[in-house]
């Protein structure tokens, strides 16, 4: 089964146990839309929040004991604000401005940044934690019970926007830049795809079995259009934005195996231990590749006669993909999960910024009716960057969930 295909399944494409419900829209046409309403601000905790959004400089470091340890103050002072935002997503919450405005300032001092945060949090929590929760005679209960929810509420909220603030990192550490909020061109050829062309950089921030498995999944969504970089097409923005995220969660999972796979290969642990056996995969490898061993393809496909189908380009061999092949039911469901709440959330709220929210109406039948869908005019070109940046999102998204969680435990197992 080829690992692309399966993501799009919600056998294999699924939230972590626990997951409360949401008032997400979920598509019903091969794979899921990825939106839901706007969060409600957070209360200032902590924090100065200064008015304006104005992009901050940090002026000096000092160093303050949290709990005996010894721990960097990042302190900040004003500068000149900046009219280009580094990320379709606005991040409303203390935390998510201040760290938002060091990523324009200074980025290379987030980490700091954000490992100061980690620890405010842990105490936070800790703190609410040991607090002692009134008898349940007491008239007072249902007010605290409101109150420590509220708080854990804002904790997450933090935690989420911490996240994405290091996943943006890493594309400026990479001198990527995110695409921003897709809306009508004024470009002459109403063409909406005007941002840099990154595809090299994002190719590069791949292992080259990663890549192979991208470019499978590339050729999936593309097919023949893949090579054909110069066309433009009108294309439902509701389908792009379906693709976008479903890239996102592959990406994820990409990452999560790829790890898993250098990590057995620099061990010499792999499946096919010896040049025989590895013979034999590569002989497997071939075979599939054939004509009568290609699967459904599950990606969003264009049904209007005014819009141009997505491709169901052919699975090329490669090992991460036998490696993946080489799973039981068990461990593959286990590593396309997304791991935790926040990380889900971030896929939602980022595809949500990017593409807006689509006016959607389903059906007495199930069926979703896109009559108010727009259409949008996008290259290939574009489109294959934009799928590329999602498959680098969720790549990054794995990276800083594990950073996080190994400083403030938060990741269901």
């Amino acid at each position: 089964m080829e690992a692309a295909t399966g993501l799009q399944s919600s056998r294999f494409l699924c939230k972590a146990p626990g997951f409360g419900p949401r008032s997400c829209v979920l598509a019903a046409h091969r794979s899921s839309l990825l939106f839901f309403d706007p969060k409600p601000h957070l209360s200032t905790r902590g924090l100065k929040v200064l008015d304006g959004y104005c992009p901050i400089s940090l002026s000096k470091q000092g160093q303050r004991r949290i709990g005996g340890r010894r721990s960097t103050i990042v302190r900040a002072s004003a500068s000149a604000p900046s009219s280009d935002p580094i990320a379709p997503l606005q991040l409303e919450s203390p935390i998510g401005q201040f760290l938002s405005q060091i990523l324009v300032s200074h980025p290379h001092l987030l980490p700091a940044a954000v490992d100061q945060q980690l620890e405010q949090l842990q105490t936070d929590r800790e703190a609410d934690k040991n607090k002692e929760e009134p008898t349940p005679a007491d008239t007072n209960i249902v007010l605290y019970r409101r109150i420590a929810e509220v708080k854990a509420n804002e904790r997450r909220r933090a935690l989420e926007e911490i996240l994405y603030a290091l996943v943006v990192q890493k594309f400026v550490e990479a001198d990527v830049s995110l695409v921003p909020a897709i809306s009508r061109s004024a470009d002459p050829s109403g063409k909406v795809d005007q941002w840099p062309p990154e595809a090299e950089k994002l190719e590069r921030l791949h292992s080259t079995e990663a890549y192979e498995m991208i470019k499978n999944h590339l050729s999936l969504i593309l097919g023949q259009r893949l090579s054909d970089t110069n066309a433009v097409a009108p294309i439902s923005k509701l389908r792009v934005g379906q693709v976008y995220a479903a890239s996102v969660m592959y990406g994820y999972f990409l990452k999560r195996v790829d790890q898993r796979f250098q990590l057995e290969k620099s061990m010499k642990a792999l499946p096919w231990g010896s040049d025989v056996e590895e013979s034999a995969i590569k002989q497997a490898m071939t075979d599939e590749s054939g004509p009568s061993a290609q699967p459904e393809i599950g990606h969003p496909e264009v049904s209007s006669s005014s819009t141009p189908s997505f491709g169901q380009g052919g699975i090329k061999p490669c090992r991460l993909r036998s490696y993946v092949m080489s799973f039981d039911s068990d461990t593959l469901q286990r590593h396309a999960t997304i791991r935790s709440k926040e990380a889900f959330s971030i896929i939602e709220n980022h595809t949500e910024a990017l593409f807006g929210r689509p006016e959607i109406v389903i059906t007495p039948e199930g069926a979703i009716d896109s009559s108010k869908d727009e259409l949008i005019k996008i290259s290939f070109a574009g489109l294959r960057r934009l799928i590329l940046e999602a498959v680098t999102f969720g790549s990054f998204l794995w990276d800083v969930e594990s950073y996080v969680d190994s400083r403030y435990h938060f990741v269901t197992n």
